[in-house]
């Protein structure tokens, strides 16, 4: 069976959705304010992300340091739970613009990982969250739960 990275598209397709996400994104009243100051990189490291989530490869953790490092960036940021919906939101119909595949198993998937990866990062953004200091990059697969809390 076909990874979610591969089903999806690949590399190509998860940087044609995070750059039509930025892009809306920066227009967002709601989320425009947390990622003001986001380096112009910044949807092409989140592209690599999800594509090591999918099961694509490990590039983001060779180049940006992987789990824990995805976590650090999202330390301070006190993250709302209004723009925590508004991120999975907006994303989600960035896919469908991008062009991602449209199935219910795939979108199923998705929406998994965005709601569950969402509420990861809203939580360690809060004032005093401690992230722990080493854990794997989740893998997410079609209908499977992470292999861990994080």
């Amino acid at each position: 069976m076909k990874t979610l990275y591969e089903w999806a598209g690949g590399a190509e397709a998860l940087d044609r959705l995070t750059e039509v996400f930025y892009r809306h994104v920066h227009q967002d009243p709601v989320l425009a304010p947390v990622f003001a100051n986001m380096s112009p990189d910044h949807p092409h490291h989140v592209a690599l992300w999800l594509g090591e989530v999918f099961g694509g490869p490990a590039t983001y953790t060779a180049s940006h340091g992987g789990y824990s490092a995805m976590l650090g960036h999202h330390l301070g940021l006190s993250i709302t739970p209004e723009q925590r919906a508004r991120w999975v939101g907006l994303i989600s119909e960035a896919a469908d613009e991008a062009g991602l595949p449209s199935d219910p198993e795939f979108r199923s998937a998705f929406v998994a990982y965005v709601e569950w990866g969402s509420r990861i990062g809203m939580e360690n953004s809060q004032p005093g969250a401690t992230p722990p200091p080493h854990a794997p990059v989740p893998r997410w697969g079609w209908g499977e739960a992470p292999p861990y809390e994080g």
